[in-house]
């Protein structure tokens, strides 16, 4: 039985996630408090319902702040029959403002008492035991519906076995370091093709730049000094049963040399492992 937890800040994508999930098969619950999660999960291993062997239940801050002990537990000591996992998503405060601007919504935490502004941060604070213990936490701030659809379907419905999986995210430090990396490695001292005229508007998956970077001792150095920490360490983290690991790779302005040195660790690594994607928050953000 395969079990999707989905929580989040309102605004941030859940409803588009529960929404796929359903279109993929899985028997769906929405609002569901946490404390009757353990009691579904062992009703679906029933033999009278095997038929709903995927399940995604959806839980926000209007029953997170219940006991989560019983979350914690079946997570920790799931059975051998039940892949789990707790997605969590979430955006930056502004996004979230304007999302609910545009919608016209009321926030579910909002009255005549508490603004659009507070009733955001109060969620964050209600939701932290919840992101604390997610096993794939994504921001949302820069995608859009169909985006957030794509990352989903690769990340879990299309992870294939049991082993950890990776993805390599490049990113511009101009933009701010993305809040669900759980590595981040800062290039910006490798030679920057931006200063080159004729490389200034191609990006690093361009042959022109890949060419231009590959031949900097630098950059061999760099990929070189990363891969072995990751080769080193990632064992250790899936031994550790963490299901998900986001290598962030960070350049100025996440063009040229982050999106290269992302597109290289991510044939690399492919070869050793089974689940491994690479995304460009940039180049992607350029999209929307």
């Amino acid at each position: 039985m395969k079990l999707v937890i989905i929580s989040g800040r309102s605004g941030s994508g859940k409803s588009t996630a529960l929404n796929l999930l359903e279109d993929e098969g899985f028997y769906c619950i929405d609002n569901l408090p946490v404390v009757l999660i353990p009691q579904v999960v062992s009703y679906m291993q029933d033999s009278t319902a095997r038929e709903h062997n995927q399940v995604a239940i959806c839980v926000d801050a209007r029953n997170a702040s219940q006991d989560l002990s019983q979350l914690v537990a079946l997570l920790q000591n799931k059975p051998d029959n039940l892949d789990m996992e707790l997605l969590f998503l979430d955006a930056d405060n502004e996004r979230l403002i304007k999302r609910f601007s545009e919608t016209r919504r009321r926030h579910p935490l909002s009255n005549k008492h508490t603004a659009l502004t507070e009733a955001i941060i109060n969620e964050r604070k209600i939701l932290e035991p919840i992101a604390n213990i997610a096993t794939l936490t994504i921001d949302t701030s820069s995608m859009n519906l169909h985006e957030l659809r794509t990352l989903i379907k690769t990340r879990v419905l299309e992870k294939s076995g049991s082993g950890i999986s990776i993805l390599f995210q490049s990113f511009g430090f101009k933009q701010g370091i993305p809040v669900d990396a759980d590595m981040v490695y800062d290039i910006r001292i490798l030679p920057n093709p931006h200063w080159d005229p004729n490389l200034r508007a191609l990006t690093g998956q361009n042959q022109p730049v890949i060419d231009f970077l590959a031949q900097q001792a630098e950059v061999n150095e760099m990929f070189s000094d990363i891969q072995q920490y990751l080769h080193k360490w990632l064992p250790l983290f899936e031994h550790n049963n963490r299901s998900y690991i986001t290598v962030a790779i960070g350049c100025t302005g996440g063009q040229h040399r982050s999106v290269y040195m992302a597109e290289r660790l991510g044939k690399h690594f492919a070869a050793s492992y089974e689940n491994v994607q690479v995304r460009h928050r940039e180049l992607h953000r350029q999209k929307i």
